[in-house]
C-alpha cells in the first residue's frame, strides 16, 4: 500500500495527519455538532487519518483502514467535520477524494462506512457519494451519553463512486 499523499480537492486539502494535527483535532472532536456521533472516548491519534484542511485552517479528520487480508480485502472510512466548518459540502468532498485514492491508488474494490443509524444526516451525504444500506448493527456502539446505539453498515463497491453535487 502507497503511503498516504496529501489530496487536494477544490475547497479543501487532506493531508496526513501529524502529531501536531493532534491537539487542534481532539480539542474539536468533542465539540457539540460533533461529539455526539464520535463514540465515548473519542480521542485522535494520527495513525491512518488525514487532516482536512482549509486555507490554513484544520477543519476536520478523515479516518480510513485497510482490511489486508486478500480473502476480505477492503478499505473503510470515518469522517468528522468541525461544527465551524459544518454545512459547506466539506464532508463530501473530503469522503470523495478518500474514497478516490483507497479505490484508485491502493486497489480496494469495496469501501465500508458505519454511521449511527440515526445519524440522517450523514447517512444522506453517504448514499450521495453512492453507499447502500447493508444492514443495521443493533446496540453496536456506545455514544457519548453513554447508552448503546444502533449503527448502519454501508458499503460501497469501486463503480459506484459519484463526485459530490
Amino acid at each position: 500500500m502507497p503511503d498516504p499523499p496529501t489530496l487536494r480537492g477544490e475547497q479543501l486539502t487532506l493531508r496526513p495527519m501529524s502529531a501536531a494535527d493532534r491537539e487542534v483535532l481532539n480539542r474539536l472532536v468533542v465539540e457539540p455538532g460533533v461529539r455526539e456521533w464520535m463514540g465515548t472516548d473519542p480521542e485522535l491519534d494520527e495513525q491512518d487519518a488525514f487532516a482536512i484542511v482549509v486555507g490554513d485552517e484544520v477543519a476536520g479528520w478523515l479516518g480510513w483502514y485497510e482490511e489486508t487480508d486478500d480473502d476480505y480485502r477492503h478499505g473503510g472510512l470515518d469522517i468528522f467535520v468541525a461544527r465551524a466548518f459544518q454545512g459547506r459540502g466539506l464532508g463530501p468532498e473530503a469522503l470523495w477524494l478518500g474514497a478516490r485514492w483507497l479505490f484508485e491508488e491502493c486497489g480496494h474494490h469495496r469501501l465500508i462506512i458505519d454511521p449511527a443509524a440515526h445519524n440522517t444526516r450523514a447517512i444522506a451525504v453517504y448514499e450521495s457519494l453512492g453507499f447502500k444500506p447493508v444492514g443495521v448493527m443493533r446496540s453496536y456502539e456506545r455514544g457519548a451519553d453513554g447508552e448503546w446505539h444502533d449503527g448502519l453498515l454501508m458499503d460501497m463497491l469501486a463503480g459506484e463512486l459519484r463526485r459530490p453535487s
